[in-house]
């Protein structure tokens, strides 16, 4: 009769924890906590007996389906665990490999130093190792890296994948800094921006005057030898303006070029992250790789932090424009990443934005020059014969001797 009646009680026991881990799984997901009051609200124990509620969660943890936790709102909780993951601590050979098993899962998808769980456990090193090399062999776990730690041996469940924080997001490619598909990206998103916050226009310049030769000087308003005049006197305005007709006209020939120019006052369509976002997902520039919003505003802080754009809020709308807008370069970006690839331009720096402000000391050739270090009267360089200074005056043409070629030292 004992026997029987155990078995009944073991019977409805079992029902009972299968009852209320179906109900504790239906009400929350693996991360939310169940106090002692919410369990008791799932209407599964009877007459709200505490001590059955007890025998309940002690068998549902036992069986590894329930985890104890502590909070420090409400104390004592627990957590659902699936069965297919409480068969894996069930199935583990001692209390060792469950104990560095569970401290692995504990850590999540930020991954743990083997030394940290060491440390926790108060293990001996060689006892960790086997322990780790056991959960290897059965590919519950594996090794990772991290950014943030290179030289760590970081270990995570094989089953989640590693969070953010851990493989640096989407400017990282293995465990790397990817320098290349950043600077990409930034001359995108500043393209981007420069179109949209800037318009094309055409700027006239103005020659000194049509002929091709030698400008002459206009000339001066006094008298220089007259019968009726005296010498000296100044002519009246109508005597300057039918002087010397033959002379040519000023402004005769002209040439324009391409600048941008800001936007008017009150211009209320400067991009936003989020635009930016979207045209970035359009496209499919990143292929595989996904770029929120956050990642986004990410490349613009830094395209703010080196001065090539700048915040600006009309009404509630916050969105970007770029500086010097006239002395940005009306080439696309991209088109010269193009030409640099065809052997174009090798001698410029591909960077987004205008140049940097110069003076006269640094658009002068000697304000940075490679070689200053030599330059001197007599020497391999000199002023006389600087093959820079022809360059920066455009007189690469002249003769050999007014400029001779010198072989400039590696």
């Amino acid at each position: 009769m004992a026997s029987t009646k155990m078995a009944d009680d073991s019977a409805k026991l079992q029902i009972l924890k299968d009852a209320l881990y179906e109900e504790i799984r239906q009400h929350g997901s693996e991360t939310r906590l169940f106090t002692q009051r919410d369990l008791l609200d799932l209407n599964i124990i009877p007459n709200n007996d505490l001590l059955l509620l007890v025998r309940v969660v002690q068998g549902l943890t036992d069986d590894k389906l329930l985890v104890g936790t502590t909070n420090h709102h409400a104390g004592l909780a627990w957590r659902w665990r699936s069965r297919e993951e409480a068969k894996k601590y069930t199935s583990l050979p001692n209390d060792e490999t469950v104990m560095v098993y569970s401290i692995i899962d504990e850590a999540g998808a930020d991954g743990i130093w083997n030394r940290t769980i060491k440390n926790k456990l108060n293990m001996h090193e060689a006892v960790v190792k086997n322990c780790i090399k056991f959960l290897e062999s059965k590919g519950y776990i594996a090794s990772m890296k991290n950014v943030e730690h290179p030289n760590k041996k970081m270990y995570i469940k094989a089953t989640l994948r590693p969070s953010e924080r851990a493989t640096g997001g989407p400017w990282f490619t293995d465990g790397e800094l990817d320098t290349a598909f950043i600077s990409e990206l930034e001359g995108i998103v500043f393209e981007y921006i420069k179109t949209r916050s800037a318009y094309r226009s055409s700027q006239v310049q103005p020659t000194a005057f049509s002929s091709g030769g030698t400008a002459k000087p206009p000339k001066k308003g006094a008298v220089t030898a007259d019968s009726t005049t005296a010498r000296g006197t100044k002519r009246s305005a109508t005597d300057i303006s039918t002087d010397d007709t033959s002379a040519p006209a000023r402004g005769g020939s002209a040439k324009s070029r391409h600048v941008f120019l800001p936007m008017p006052a009150g211009y209320r369509h400067y991009p936003t992250v989020a635009e930016i976002a979207k045209f970035i997902h359009d496209t499919g520039i990143t292929n595989n790789t996904t770029l929120g919003e956050a990642d986004i505003q990410q490349l613009v802080d830094v395209l703010t932090y080196d001065g090539l754009i700048e915040p600006v809020r009309v009404g509630r709308r916050r969105g970007y424009r770029v500086t010097r807008a006239m002395k940005q370069d009306t080439v696309p970006f991209q088109k010269r990443a193009k030409e640099r690839e065809a052997g174009i331009g090798l001698d410029q720096p591909l960077a987004p934005g205008p140049e940097p402000l110069s003076n006269g000391l640094t658009e002068a050739p000697c304000g940075r020059c490679p070689v200053f270090e030599l330059c001197e009267e007599g020497g391999p360089v000199s002023p006389s014969n600087c093959v820079y200074f022809l360059q920066w005056l455009d007189v690469e043409d002249l003769p050999k001797a007014v400029a001779p070629n010198v072989a400039l030292p590696p």
